[in-house]
């Protein structure tokens, strides 16, 4: 085989953050697909992967309703369905760049995939069951268990009830056109397009109306803004993901031949869609638009581009920043919170020319 040829047949893989419990990256920087294969979509879990049992493939909903139910696999796959496709992002994605630093999963900027999934609406399992006047809250459980602060404790996240009954919120079992893989919530999978992946609960077992706010350690400790450093004031729920974006090529501190180059990347955001990307290649000094590829899709990626010619003997300081179309903008600046999340702030690098 020729030195090229093996080279050719290199391909990327997951970057590990920890292995017990399993966290790794996506390799985004390389990702050209509209579709991150299974094998590359980021992993993030709390504790180890759950056993596997009959029990699985089950499904119960309970609580404030009308009727419980309790579907199996096969009823659920049954039913009628639909196809979403969504960014899903940790809500630690490049919590790597906060400063002062905070402490928690150091992400780069590959907590963060896409992909296609297929399931049944919410609402439409909720009209099998009813819902009694009074409800408020949906709490979802995972079969992911462990101890957290001394407690043996499940994972378990609620949604408004109104967020839970929007038809873009679906209990999938398909990943990509095929079953959801053991790594990523076989056989159920809540989906929550637009919001951060903690509200995307997996390995999901019992789906509970409540009329109360619930209050596990995963929704009032855990995925919550914490301003201050000292202190719990001031503080709020992580909900939907913020306009972001990525550089994907030239990669940080890269050195570059002079002559044409093509920067390019990808931009998202939670609510509406990215409408324009701008770059800078004078650390912010003056900003030029983007190329944008594609017509923008509501909680969708979007590629960009912008070519440019680079001098010989330069250093560049490249931003970019990306617009949705509600009017947000990545800042300058992220904000500062003591767990790392929602670092949303202008993506930038720098680069050589020799």
């Amino acid at each position: 085989m020729l030195q090229s040829d093996k080279f050719k047949k290199i391909k990327p893989h997951l970057i590990t953050r920890s292995l017990k419990p399993e966290n790794q990256e996506t390799p985004i920087h390389f990702l050209e697909n509209r579709q991150t294969p299974s094998a590359l979509t980021y992993r993030r879990n709390h504790f180890n992967y759950p056993p596997f049992t009959n029990q699985s493939y089950n499904l119960t909903i309970t609580g404030s309703v009308k009727t419980p139910i309790t579907f199996h696999y096969n009823q659920i796959i049954s039913l009628p369905s639909r196809i979403v496709t969504s960014v899903l992002e940790c809500s630690g994605n490049k919590r790597s760049y906060f400063e002062p630093k905070v402490y928690g999963e150091q992400w780069k900027d590959g907590a963060i995939s896409q992909g296609t999934w297929t399931g049944v609406p919410l609402s439409y399992l909720f009209s099998k069951t009813g819902i009694k006047t009074g409800a408020s809250e949906v709490v979802f459980q995972g079969e992911d268990f462990g101890v957290k602060k001394g407690k043996h404790v499940h994972f378990e996240r609620s949604l408004p009830l109104e967020k839970a009954l929007a038809g873009d919120v679906v209990v999938v079992w398909a990943h990509n056109q095929k079953p959801i893989s053991p790594k990523h919530g076989f056989p159920f999978r809540l989906i929550v397009p637009g919001w951060y992946g903690m509200a995307s609960v997996k390995w999901l077992k019992t789906i509970r109306v409540v009329d109360h706010p619930f209050s596990g350690p995963f929704q009032t400790d855990d995925y919550v803004y914490y301003p201050h450093k000292n202190n719990n004031e001031e503080a709020v729920p992580v909900t939907v993901s913020h306009v972001n974006s990525i550089i994907q090529q030239p990669l940080d501190r890269q050195i570059l031949q002079p002559g044409q180059h093509e920067i390019k990347g990808l931009a998202w955001t939670g609510e509406g869609v990215v409408i324009s990307v701008e770059v800078s290649v004078d650390d912010g000094g003056t900003w030029k638009p983007a190329t944008l590829h594609g017509q923008p899709r509501q909680f969708q990626w979007i590629k960009w581009s912008y070519s440019i010619v680079f001098e010989k003997n330069r250093e560049y300081s490249i931003k970019v920043r990306a617009y949705d179309s509600n009017g947000h903008l990545q800042p300058d600046t992220a904000f500062w919170n003591r767990k790392g999340y929602g670092y949303n702030a202008v993506s930038q690098i720098k680069i050589k020319v020799e």
